[in-house]
């Protein structure tokens, strides 16, 4: 990814936001371990209160949510929700990466949270990579402003265009140590990081914490249905999640296929393919692309051991730690196992183009952490197409001395814009027939 930025820009950009960067520097010792921040007065964490329900659907599943309670925060009645609305001091509309949040709140797939973190939750999520009571979670969930008028005690009525999305109840304000919220989270602060590059010119300068109430979910191109729904849908047995922001090849299906028959999984084992079709990196096929093409996909491969399901989840190219939040959020969908990918949510540098992480760091952090966070890892298997065998390892091509068949994605692109014929065992004709469509 490119981002071709004056000097001038960068420099206002971080003269805005408070942001400088700091020295680059990367370690999952310095991101594992126990807190030592005191619980704050009001950390938005279930705690058996009113407003988390769980229904016997969402506990039908093998796997429990994250923190033992799916959250719902969702009020129901149209008289609930005018009385909510009616306690608003003031209107926002949500950024695209706020809705997300939002969305992902409102319906459990960030259990146990009930709200946005507040200063010592944040600091305690940024340095240690654990809520306040020591519970797993890897990137901060904020609500960001730059709005100097907004305080503490005041509640806001969040829309999406006119429809009613939630209120936020704020309870702190607070201004983040954005360059430290970066190097512990990204593993640097340099700018040429896409997530650093959002945290410096995309957040507001303040964040606040406060207890989120839902109105109405919001309507997208692309359904994305509750962890409850996803739960009440899935067989009790193991199921192995699939996690991709780009459309999927036969490499790819092969590969989420086959992890069926990894040694941890159940013979009763099914995939959830779960795309993420939010905000991404800014040369990302759009969210709404991707979901026609693993609409066609799915109807191509009619495949029943196979669930296809939609997140509307914010990406934020965080390697290890990403990794870690994409399981847990897995997990408050049912999900048993994880399909670890080399360089998992990985990105490169706009400046010299090298991988920010190494190719097995969200691998090595996912096993370390597996049996705390109560998912199991299935690490992606290396293959290769060969012309005699398909599809095989790439060392069992190796070994056999098997001859392989290559396409990168910078000359599929280059053959896609020209019109040129797509080899079948590279790319799936209706998933090459969307993205033609919508070049």
């Amino acid at each position: 990814m490119k981002f071709l930025i004056a000097t001038g820009i960068l420099s206002a950009a971080c003269a805005v936001s408070g942001f400088v960067p700091v020295t680059p520097s990367f370690g999952v010792s310095n991101t594992v371990g126990k807190s030592s921040v005191s619980s704050p007065s009001r950390s938005f964490i279930a705690r058996g209160r009113m407003e988390m329900t769980a229904t016997a659907d969402s506990t039908a599943v093998k796997q429990v949510p994250h923190g033992g309670t799916l959250v719902n925060l969702m009020l129901e009645s149209d008289e609930e929700k005018a009385a909510a609305i009616a306690k608003a001091d003031v209107t926002l509309q949500a950024t695209p990466r706020q809705l997300c949040d939002l969305e992902l709140l409102m319906n459990g797939g960030f259990s146990p949270l009930t709200g946005f973190m507040d200063e010592a939750t944040y600091d305690n999520v940024v340095d240690n990579m654990e809520l306040p009571d020591g519970l797993l979670f890897s990137i901060p969930v904020v609500f960001d402003t730059d709005d100097e008028d907004l305080k503490p005690g005041m509640t806001a009525l969040i829309k999406d265009g006119d429809r009613d999305i939630a209120t936020i109840e704020f309870t702190d304000k607070y201004t983040p140590d954005k360059p430290k919220e970066c190097l512990k989270v990204y593993g640097t602060s340099e700018i040429e990081h896409p997530g650093s590059l959002m945290v410096a010119t995309e957040r507001g300068k303040y964040y606040m914490g406060g207890k989120v109430t839902g109105l109405n979910l919001p309507i997208r191109d692309f359904p994305c249905k509750t962890p409850a729904e996803v739960r009440a849908e899935l067989p009790a047995g193991d199921v192995v999640a699939f996690q991709c922001r780009n459309p999927v090849h036969r490499a790819h299906y092969e590969l989420f296929t086959r992890a069926l028959d990894a040694e941890n999984v159940e013979d009763d084992g099914v995939v959830l393919v779960h795309p993420t079709c939010g905000p991404t990196q800014a040369d990302d096929i759009p969210g709404t692309v991707r979901y026609k093409t693993y609409e066609v996909l799915k109807k191509e491969t009619d495949n029943e051991k196979v669930f296809w399901e939609y997140l509307p989840y914010s990406m934020h190219m965080a390697g290890p730690r990403e990794a870690i939040q994409h399981m847990m959020i897995r997990k408050n969908y049912g999900c048993t196992h994880f399909i670890i990918g080399r360089d998992m949510a990985g990105s490169k540098s706009s400046v010299t183009g090298e991988d920010f992480y190494g190719a097995y760091e969200a691998q090595d952090l996912a096993k370390e952490l597996s049996e705390r966070l109560g998912v199991k890892t299935v690490p992606s298997l290396n293959l290769v197409y060969t012309e005699e065998e398909g599809y095989v390892t790439a060392d069992d091509a190796s070994e056999k001395g098997l001859t392989q068949k290559k396409l990168s994605g910078t000359k599929f692109r280059q053959m896609l814009r020209g019109g040129e014929d797509i080899p079948e065992w590279f790319a799936f004709k209706s998933v090459v027939e969307v993205l033609r469509e919508n070049q």
